[in-house]
């Protein structure tokens, strides 16, 4: 194996995939490389992304469109992902997971699905904590709306699921939460090593909330029944600051996944979950209309 004399030109490739779309190695290549999708290196999986105007934040935002092919069926069903604390819509989901997403659609493993970010803002834990500006109201109202202009998550435009990493967890199972009180669960929640703070004294110092009780109406800890009945999975590393609520999120929610592994809060273990994510959304696609 020539791995360890071959890593400089494996990220010097992997980088100038990053502007094109495509791998410019073999298959066998990617494969040694951990890289490769289960499809052809010449039809990977796209990114797209798009500027809008969103009222309900009032600022243009990012709108980011994460595919497992150029040409997407019309209607193709889209999971939000949410972005974490400091991170934006193109910085939202794990290394990986365009690739893996497009090879598990490739090779028929999952239904046919995408994903689309957006800019909710650094550090709101998506909700309207400066008036004004409200990246939940954005997720609800305004997201539908630009996917059926697309053409994208089926007939109203919304979507199927939500999947987001660290306060981005946090914000989907929030956004789980609005949405069946607006009686429109989602299929599935996805959250990777989501921000949950079992103590103000810890949440304060984000600066994100008004007060406890402003966090509790919001903690998503505090409001299990909201999302019982969605399938959830859940995945942590054992050496995460936030594994506490974690463990106490799988212990009282019973999620279908609650998968925790060593590892920190970093790009290391989330690229890790990658692969148990795509599968698990996967199973909670809808059926297309006949």
């Amino acid at each position: 194996m020539l791995l360890a004399g071959g890593s400089a030109l494996g990220v010097a490739g992997v980088a100038a995939a990053g502007a094109t779309g495509v791998l410019p190695f073999s298959e066998a290549m990617q494969r040694a490389l951990g890289v490769a999708s289960s499809n052809p290196a010449t039809e990977l999986g796209v990114t797209r992304v798009e500027r809008v105007y969103s009222a309900a934040r009032g600022r243009d935002v990012d709108l980011v469109f994460m595919l497992p092919s150029k040409n997407p069926q019309r209607g193709l069903p889209i999971s939000l992902y949410l972005h974490g604390r400091g991170g934006s819509g193109r910085r939202s989901a794990p290394g990986g997971l365009v690739n893996q997403l497009s090879g598990e659609v490739a090779r028929r493993a999952v239904p046919a699905y995408g994903f689309v970010a957006v800019d909710g803002g650094p550090n709101n834990y998506w909700h309207e904590h400066v008036p004004g500006d409200d990246p939940m109201r954005m997720l609800l109202e305004e997201v539908p709306v630009w996917l059926a202009q697309r053409g994208l998550g089926g007939v109203d435009g919304m979507p199927f699921a939500c999947a987001g990493t660290s306060m981005g967890g946090f914000g989907a199972l929030l956004y789980a939460r609005r949405r069946a009180e607006r009686r429109q669960p989602p299929a599935a929640i996805a959250a990777v090593s989501p921000a949950l703070i079992t103590s103000w004294a810890e949440m304060s110092k984000r600066n994100a909330f008004r007060d406890a009780a402003d966090w509790a109406s919001m903690d998503p800890l505090k409001h299990l029944d909201a999302i019982r009945g969605i399938p959830t999975g859940v995945w942590c590393g054992t050496e995460d600051a936030f594994i506490t609520g974690v463990r106490q999120f799988i212990a009282e929610a019973r999620p279908k996944v609650g998968h925790t592994a060593r590892g920190k809060h970093g790009e290391a273990f989330f690229r890790s979950v990658v692969p148990g994510l795509v599968s698990f959304l996967g199973r909670h696609v809808p059926p297309r209309p006949v």
